[in-house]
């Protein structure tokens, strides 16, 4: 069976081929840390981590890296506003990220790099830029020529006299649509040593270094959503490729979850925090409800629609539990192991073998896996290390209050329906059908739905 992708850069869907036979580079643009995530936040990493199964289960080796934002504007105005260091608002919603990640079953990354582990190879990438003449330094800072690349603005489809680039609070450029890769220190903002004197990463020269370093200078699959398709996607192609890479050979981008309308936003006041929903919401439901719509049609946020999921989704476990019934509990796969490091900055990402998992995709695509204790790496460095004891994942099932009160109150009603089934199944044997109809109903109208099998009856959530 042949996969397929809807491939923004050609506007059309188009059979996928790897660069390297048997693998799949992923490189998805990751969380902007400045605040917690909502369900929109989550969405991308839960498409792109269906995605990266679906691949898995078809016997590709797959490498996925998504990054982290760890320094930008918001952030350090973040910081300002709650009299805190810049890097622990950064760090304490990059833990909210992954807690969301881990709830929703998402898999970790092989390679989850931070903006600020990544200045070196920034200022090797600017120092080529402006070598090529597609960049260059004014007032500390430093530029990319947009007009110096003839294929700025293929991918959003416009025309550059058209464009106007957001003002970015700097100074010096040639061209007002010219964008920062690089920004002069300001008076307590962080700052890094560069030969162009010292300051801090604009957005969108991270990604460009990053995918360089950890994917090599091609690729097969760039991910996110609509909203980076300008300007952060258009800016890391040029970067990119004025530098000298292929770069991504597929672009992918999920869409939104909305609320009335509108894109969900913290800004707009219409967002829903993952920490919050979880507490009353099973993870997997959640997962199932953004996971279930194609990636690149807008899920509108409602309460009903949730529940509605959460019946699908009962429906679904009652078939799982009455197959393993029949056949058997499955046999869990292997536990996954870590990678070695990536090859240096300048040579192509070589590809692995690795064993296929007997997991059907429908069911790698919806269930999540155990949360996990992740081993951090450390900014400026990858992770690595062969696998072991250290290194495996110790599962922990995320129960929150609410998902532990909800299993507890299943407990109690399974208890009382199972006598009243009971009953009803005495009232059978003496052939007093009258009364085993009426307790039926009396159910029905309860909101459960009873099944007779062979092996005595079941009941479920029904549909009210």
């Amino acid at each position: 069976m042949t996969i397929r992708l809807y491939d923004t850069s050609a506007r059309q869907i188009r059979d996928f081929t790897p660069l390297t036979p048997g693998c799949v580079s992923i490189y998805l643009c990751g969380a902007t840390v400045q605040a917690a995530p909502h369900i929109g936040h989550i969405r991308s990493g839960l498409n792109f981590d269906i995605m990266r199964r679906w691949f898995e289960y078809r016997g590709y080796d797959v490498t996925f890296v998504r990054n982290v934002t760890d320094i930008d504007d918001k952030i350090i105005a973040k910081a300002a506003e709650q009299g805190r260091p810049w890097w622990s608002i950064g760090y304490e919603n990059e833990r909210a990220f992954n807690s969301g990640y881990d709830a929703l079953g998402c898999l970790p990354p092989t390679y989850e790099p931070r903006a600020t582990g990544h200045v070196p190879e920034m200022i090797e990438m600017m120092r080529g830029l402006i070598e090529r003449g597609h960049a260059y330094e004014a007032d500390g800072s430093v530029y990319f020529d947009v007009r110096s690349f003839p294929g700025y603005l293929e991918l959003s489809n416009q025309d550059i006299d058209d464009l106007r680039q957001p003002d970015e609070g700097v100074s010096g450029k040639r061209d007002p649509r010219d964008f920062a890769m690089w920004k002069a220190t300001k008076p307590g903002e962080p700052d890094w040593e560069t030969p162009w004197g010292r300051g801090r990463p604009g957005w969108h020269l991270e990604c460009s270094a990053m995918a360089h370093k950890y994917l090599g200078s091609a690729f097969d699959v760039h991910g996110g959503g609509l909203d980076l398709i300008f300007p952060h996607h258009e800016n890391e192609i040029a970067q990119a490729k004025a530098f000298g890479d292929a770069f991504a050979r597929y672009w992918v981008h999920n869409a939104w979850v909305t609320m009335s309308g509108e894109k969900m936003s913290k800004s707009l006041g219409n967002s829903v925090l993952v920490s919050e929903m979880v507490k009353n919401w099973r993870p997997i439901v959640l997962r199932y409800y953004l996971g279930t719509p194609h990636y690149r049609s807008m899920i509108e946020y409602s309460e009903e629609s949730l529940r509605e999921a959460e019946s699908a989704f009962a429906r679904i476990e009652g078939f799982v539990q009455r197959a393993t019934e029949k056949a058997g509990a499955p046999v869990a796969p292997p536990p996954r192991c870590r990678r070695p490091s990536p090859r240096p900055w300048t040579t192509t990402w070589a590809c692995r073998t690795r064993s296929r998992s007997s997991t059907p995709p429908s069911a790698r695509a919806t269930a999540p896996s155990p949360r996990t204790t992740r081993t951090r790496p450390s900014p400026a460095s990858p992770r690595s290390g062969p696998c072991s004891a250290s290194s495996a994942w110790t599962p922990r099932p995320p129960v929150g209050r609410g998902v532990r009160r909800r299993r507890e109150l299943h407990g109690v009603v399974d208890t009382l329906v199972r006598l009243v089934l009971q009953q009803r199944e005495s009232a059978r044997e003496r052939k007093d059908w009258a009364t085993a109809d009426a307790i039926r109903d009396q159910l029905n109208q309860s909101g459960l739905a009873i099944e007779d099998s062979p092996d005595g009856p079941r009941w479920t959530l029904g549909n009210r």
